[in-house]
């Protein structure tokens, strides 16, 4: 099997060898997704060596729930971060054109991501097969009546100089549509990710340090299902010993020629 051209004297060819073993046979494939999907495309994560919050601890100050709506200097704070950030600006990488090929084949039953970033459905994966765990920041919500709208409507007017942008309708906070912290995550969302989870053949993690639960706890309960598991990340993860590969080569190189030679 030829492997991917990572430019790197260890890159591990029995892995990569392994995971295409394993995805040749699968059938119903979940692919489950973290920031490092997105770190190509120039977003970076959260919690690896250079993550926002390993640099920044009190970036997550603007994710919890109670801070952002008790605290307007807090608010302010979110809102600049937005209107600042790369995220809405960026672009699909190869690995998210991987997985959209993935679901071409006929064989992705289902993608749960941990990402807001959105770009999986701007590469093209089918809304109904996107799992967006922790929601989408590419649009904005009213904490008050709900009402939403694009992103980009709030990221202009913070331009223009409104520094904490109201509902139009009613002047209710308005936020980005994802799950802060102090928050519950979307049950009927959940509980379509533990479905696949059940009927899956293979699991695929990509790009997660696969800490986060109860996302985290899918790959365990795919495998005692029967699925085999498949690990892409460059960081170990807690689920290593289970997985049947782990590949921790860069994710923009490895799986779109993992796709290619499986499909």
């Amino acid at each position: 099997m030829i492997p991917p051209e990572s430019g790197s004297e260890n890159f591990d060819v029995d892995a990569f060898d392994a995971a295409v073993g394993v995805l040749a046979g699968a059938k119903r494939v979940l692919a489950l997704t973290g920031a490092g999907v997105s770190t190509a495309s120039g977003i970076p994560d959260f919690r690896g060596p250079q993550g926002r919050w390993t640099q920044d601890p009190e970036a997550e100050r603007i994710s919890t729930l109670s801070w952002y709506l008790g605290d307007e200097v807090v608010r302010r704070k979110a809102w600049q971060a937005r209107a600042d950030s790369v995220a809405l600006k960026a672009q699909p990488n190869p690995g998210h054109a991987a997985l959209v090929a993935l679901e071409r084949s006929g064989r992705l039953a289902g993608l749960v991501t941990q990402n807001t970033d959105g770009l999986h459905l701007v590469a093209g994966n089918s809304p109904e097969l996107v799992h967006e765990v922790h929601g989408n920041q590419r649009r904005w919500r009213c904490e008050d009546c709900g009402v939403e709208g694009p992103m980009a409507e709030m990221i202009a007017r913070v331009h223009a100089g409104d520094t904490d942008p109201r509902c139009p309708e009613c002047g209710g906070i308005t936020r980005a549509t994802v799950i802060l912290f102090e928050e519950a995550l979307d049950q009927e969302t959940m509980q379509a990710s533990i479905e696949l989870a059940r009927a899956c053949d293979v699991v695929l993690a990509i790009g997660t340090s696969l800490t986060v639960y109860p996302v985290a706890g899918l790959v365990p309960l795919a495998a005692e299902c029967g699925a085999k598991v498949v690990i892409i990340n460059a960081e170990p993860t807690p689920f290593d010993s289970i997985a049947d590969a782990v590949v921790n080569d860069p994710i923009q190189d490895v799986l779109p020629r993992l796709v290619a030679a499986t499909t």
